[in-house]
């Protein structure tokens, strides 16, 4: 490739490099960054020209960075970090605050919505944005302010704290039990209706990681929309996971023995070291701190 070295520097397409980077795809890139595949595409493709150099190269696996697209991710790393310290001043400095909370699905809808309203009740001042997300907001690079995960954080600069642990068993509707019986042994489980994720396969380990080698191809109901799985259970469709604390809140959701499947999910309130300081923010990470575990019988 001929190099055409472009002296302007673009933080935008920064971003696009560094989504691709991650994520490994064009696609998951896009959903990263609400845009769409053919836009990242132009991007990479706009970065690569003005490099003079190629950044990536199609496998099985995805898109492999070459060895320039990985001398490049300490630069690109540490301006995104500065342009999120940028932001977060100008946010610090504003009147009023705007908060920013990511989220998985079913916790996000389900338990912290509630949690937030009676917050914003008590804060009336505070504007909220709830980002209901697959995949971990990048907190350092500003995607969000604060974020409730089910992993511990891997990323350093981070404030966290583990609020305990929730958990996952398999729960279905009193009908769907009354019309095919209660399994008792994984054999008995992997002739029933499961229901599970779609195209999110790597989430489907779960299964494997507790020893039951069921094929995602084997799912009566496939989504990989959480809260579409929580109204398969509801509705009768199958057997599925549920956080326990959810389940209980359904009468006609019965629980599976646990010795069939289950597992717990470590859950950790997370924010940006150095927002610390960010009053509102402060407030709002003590309070889900407080009330999450109770909302989700953390233990």
């Amino acid at each position: 490739m001929q190099k055409t070295m472009d002296a302007t520097i673009d933080w935008d397409i920064y971003r696009y490099f560094l989504a691709v980077l991650d994520s490994g795809s064009l696609s998951a890139a896009a959903r990263q960054l609400l845009s769409t595949q053919s836009t990242v595409s132009r991007q990479i493709a706009r970065l690569e020209r003005q490099l003079g150099v190629s950044l990536f190269t199609r496998s099985p696996e995805g898109l492999l960075p070459t060895a320039a697209a990985l001398g490049l991710r300490e630069p690109a790393q540490a301006m995104a970090n500065a342009v999120a310290a940028l932001q977060r001043g100008v946010q610090d400095s504003s009147e009023h605050s705007v908060l920013r909370i990511t989220v998985p699905e079913v916790v996000g809808v389900e338990v912290l919505t509630p949690l937030l309203a009676r917050y914003q009740q008590a804060h009336p001042g505070v504007q909220l944005q709830l980002s209901i997300a697959e995949h971990n907001e990048d907190l350092l690079r500003r995607e969000a302010d604060l974020a409730v995960r089910m992993a511990a954080p891997q990323q350093a600069a981070l404030l966290a704290q583990r609020l305990g642990s929730s958990q996952v068993s398999l729960y279905a509707h009193r009908d769907y039990l009354e019309r095919h019986g209660m399994p008792q042994t994984r054999t008995e489980l992997a002739a029933h209706r499961l229901i599970g994720y779609d195209r999110h396969l790597a989430l489907h380990a779960h299964w494997q990681a507790q020893g039951f080698p069921l094929p995602a191809q084997a799912l009566a109901f496939r989504s990989d929309c959480a809260m579409a799985r929580l109204a398969a259970l509801r509705a009768g469709l199958g057997i599925g996971l549920c956080h326990a604390a959810l389940a209980q809140r359904e009468p006609q959701l019965l629980a599976l023995p646990a010795a069939l499947f289950a597992f717990e999910l470590e859950v950790w309130v997370v924010m940006h070291e150095d927002q610390r300081q960010h009053p509102e923010l402060k407030r709002l990470f003590d309070y889900l701190a407080e009330q999450l575990p109770q909302s989700l019988q953390l233990r």
